[in-house]
């Protein structure tokens, strides 16, 4: 991911027509990928590419695991989708990056780890997105209770402890809150997050929803669930839901346009002739999905095409194949959208589609805005998504590997490597607005415009002003804030994004950081 690495987007990102892409993975765009995607023309090829691969299986010492397990399974199964790839890296059961045993005292987040995020480079980003949950809650009537807490993917709890703590100088909206949900699959982070949020000894209980243990913020209680749909979804609620860093890691699936096989002529048969194929047609174009397979035995980088820059890592395991024909997912996802039909016909476009994005999307959007499914006598409640993706265009060649604060091949190491993908934006806002009439969406805007609409500079200057603070300290504060808001190439303010969604109003309010004022 981008967190700790400050840089800029590595991939071209389509522009409205989506560029055709001849060479699909150029070592100068692609991030981390081999710059050769083989397609196999037939069973047959990849019969023999799972025979030689069988033969040395024995003799092959596999980086983890999970990359003996995923070889087993592609074996079985043939090549697998890329979104079945980072699904086994990120949460599978056996050395999942988020889920497995990644290592004696082992960290993801953090200097020691493999990325930091902005909740960790500032105080500030926090303190912020509690400010702005304070501001909705104002201006939606000040509720004197009935509000959720959401947070889905809270890392290691860091947001969600600076959030509290700011709120908690809101003693009203402090009282409002009914409880503070933590959507968290990771046992390990769950027990990292119980220890920030609620200290090492305090009790813990479980019940249907979840498991739950009072927070030091005046006791309300934490609960942790597996998945969203596990939170109460009920109309008297206000949920208030925070995004940071999620969308980037849900799996992605990737499609290839490419020239269909042409119609068979007709057979002939007593009583007609078989009819010769019309001439000058236009071939008609269909979808092929990326396939992530092994790579041969022995493979070297010269082979792969690996980026000098990777090249002192052993070769990757694994590659991206382009299927040969229709897969089930390319025959159905591409179709979801007139933003990728309209590519369809532009030899080699490319297009990243997350099903699981539109999933949460909906979610957030019928429990704000109700649905036929959710009724909700009034819409309320607000959810606010940054991460680092496009605007308008749809993300094309946008997996990444980070471990170790570096960018490295997403093919290498399962399980031990940091994987994400560019977020379509625009994707989740024409979801959620189809999943829910109750609603409307805001931005998305820079993350450093919306910081500094929402105050950023002046809360450093505060916190550098404050007693106590020596020089040392205060370059630091400055320093933190500024990567924050910074719209350069080592900046985080232009790359990263932020979007809401909120019941609708015919666009009557637009909230703080978006260009709007506190009202109510």
């Amino acid at each position: 991911m981008f967190r700790s690495l400050g840089l800029k987007p590595l991939a071209r990102l389509s522009s409205g027509r989506c560029v055709p892409q001849p060479n699909l993975f150029n070592p100068c765009v692609a991030r981390s990928f081999s710059s050769t995607v083989r397609q196999y023309q037939n069973v047959t090829d990849i019969d023999e590419l799972f025979k030689n691969e069988n033969q040395k299986e024995s003799e092959r010492q596999w980086s983890t695991p999970l990359a003996k397990q995923l070889f087993a399974a592609i074996s079985t199964t043939g090549p697998v989708p890329l979104a079945s790839y980072m699904r086994m890296c990120l949460t599978g059961d056996i050395g999942g990056y988020y889920t497995g045993a990644i290592g004696e005292g082992r960290d993801q987040f953090g200097t020691k780890g493999d990325f930091v995020t902005s909740p960790e480079i500032s105080q500030i980003f926090g303190e912020l997105i509690g400010i702005w949950f304070i501001a909705e809650w104002i201006s939606q009537g000040r509720p004197k209770e009935g509000v959720q807490l959401i947070e889905v993917g809270p890392g290691r709890g860091t947001l969600m402890d600076d959030m509290l703590r700011t709120i908690q100088r809101f003693p009203a909206m402090a009282n409002s809150i009914d409880a503070v949900y933590m959507v968290e699959a990771s046992r390990e982070l769950r027990n990292a997050q119980k220890q920030l949020l609620c200290g090492p000894d305090a009790p813990s209980s479980e019940s249907k929803s979840g498991f739950h243990s009072p927070s030091k913020y005046n006791g309300k209680q934490i609960v942790w669930t597996d998945t969203i749909k596990s939170i109460p979804n009920e109309a008297d609620k206000m949920p208030f839901i925070i995004a940071h860093e999620f969308f980037d890691a849900l799996p992605i699936h990737s499609f290839q346009s490419a020239a269909a096989p042409p119609p068979q002529p007709k057979a002939s048969s007593p009583t007609s002739p078989a009819q010769p194929p019309p001439e000058n047609t236009k071939p008609a174009m269909e979808w092929r999905e990326m396939m992530v397979s092994p790579t041969p035995p022995g493979v070297t980088h010269a082979q792969l095409g690996t980026p000098k820059s990777q090249q002192d890592e052993p070769p990757p395991e694994f590659q991206l194949t382009l299927s040969s024909t229709p897969t089930r997912h390319s025959r159905f996802l591409p179709e979801t959208s007139t933003r990728y039909r309209k590519l369809k016909n532009m030899p080699n476009s490319v297009i990243e589609v997350c099903p699981d994005a539109s999933i949460f999307a909906t979610d957030f959007a019928t429990r704000i805005g109700g649905s036929e499914q959710y009724r909700k006598t009034k819409p309320s409640g607000a959810a606010l998504i940054l991460d680092y993706g496009t605007s308008d265009t749809v993300p094309i060649n946008s997996l990444r590997g980070i471990r170790h604060h570096k960018r490295v091949n997403p093919f290498s190491a399962p399980g031990l490597v940091d994987l994400s993908a560019d977020v379509d934006f625009t994707a989740i806002a024409e979801v959620a607005m189809s999943a829910s009439e109750g609603v409307e969406v805001h931005g998305p805007v820079n993350q450093g415009d919306f910081l500094e609409l929402m105050g950023i500079r002046e809360r450093a200057e505060q916190l550098t002003k404050a007693p106590g603070v020596n020089k040392e300290t205060a370059d630091k504060i400055d320093g933190a804030w500024k990567r924050l808001v910074d719209k350069g190439p080592d900046g985080m303010g232009k790359l990263y994004k932020a979007l809401a969604i909120l019941p609708e109003n015919d666009g009557r309010r637009r909230p703080v950081g978006f260009g709007g004022d506190v009202s109510g």
